[in-house]
């Protein structure tokens, strides 16, 4: 089957690890779908194909409405799916409504099984398929301020797991990959909750973390490395069920099994002031 047979659809497409990997993949002859949330979203990601000379499809689709989302994906007949739709939530666990709890779990637990669940007809129809699910670091760890980020990330991987096992005798792989830091917009996504969480008993740890998140932004990776590990994945004959991307997410993960976690929370609260 020709690499332009096999639809592969990536979520949260117009910006970031989303768009960097919309293109990749349509240039490695797959016929890449990116999902947005608007035709103005749309536009960025046709704007972007045009200047990297490929050609992509987009599609209209809120990951958290079921509805859209049962009318949208089963059409697509899918070979790949790259749940990659996300935002950051930045506050201390006391400031984070139960609204916003919800719908960070909403958007990057649940809708990604949702649409899976929602793919896995076609791949199996097809004989095999792949499911790219997009954690990252913070799959592993947590830290403060981002902790309902890493709750959703980490009901993410667990789910993720079990689901590999359960569809692996159909010739469907279940994939995370665990990114570190990238070049996107989750600075001014923390710097935009910050500023809305107003006159906070956090506020000191608040601008802690966001001049430790500034001066590690030089180092920040190139989200096209993280596209191009994704289609080694939908290309490679078996891929692993884990992959780290980016040497901050490798030191982290290492720090993680070798450091106690009395001596990582002393250090983490001097850092922050906490």
């Amino acid at each position: 089957m020709a690499d332009d047979d096999r639809p592969v659809l990536t979520t949260g497409a117009n910006s970031g690890l989303g768009l960097a990997t919309t293109i990749e993949l349509a240039r490695r002859g797959f016929r890449s779908i990116g999902s947005v949330r608007s035709e103005a979203k749309a536009e960025v990601v046709h704007d972007a194909a045009d200047d990297a000379g490929v050609e992509v499809e987009t599609v209209i689709l809120d990951v958290s409405d079921a509805e859209q989302c049962a009318e949208v994906v089963p059409p697509l007949d899918l070979f790949g799916l790259v749940n990659n739709a996300g935002y950051s939530v930045t506050g201390a666990v006391e400031e984070v409504t139960d609204d916003e709890a919800r719908a960070v779990l909403e958007t990057m637990t649940v809708a990604p099984m949702r649409l899976a669940r929602l793919a896995l007809p076609a791949m199996r129809g097809r004989g095999g398929g792949r499911i790219v699910n997009i954690s990252s670091i913070y799959g592993r760890t947590t830290t403060p301020f981002t902790g309902w980020y890493q709750a959703a990330k980490h009901g993410l991987e667990g789910v993720s797991d079990a689901l590999r096992v359960e569809v692996a005798r159909d010739g469907i792989h279940v994939a995370l990959v665990e990114p570190g830091a990238f070049r996107t917009n989750i600075f001014n996504e923390a710097q935009r909750d910050i500023e809305g969480r107003g006159d906070s008993p956090y506020g000191s740890g608040y601008r802690r973390s966001m001049q430790a998140m500034r001066l590690f932004e030089p180092l920040m990776g190139d989200p096209v490395s993280v596209a191009r590990l994704v289609a080694r994945i939908l290309t490679t004959p078996v891929p692993r069920a884990r992959y780290l991307a980016g040497r901050d997410a490798m030191a982290i993960a290492l720090t993680e099994q070798v450091t106690p976690t009395f001596l990582k929370d002393r250090v983490t609260r001097l850092v922050l002031g906490l």
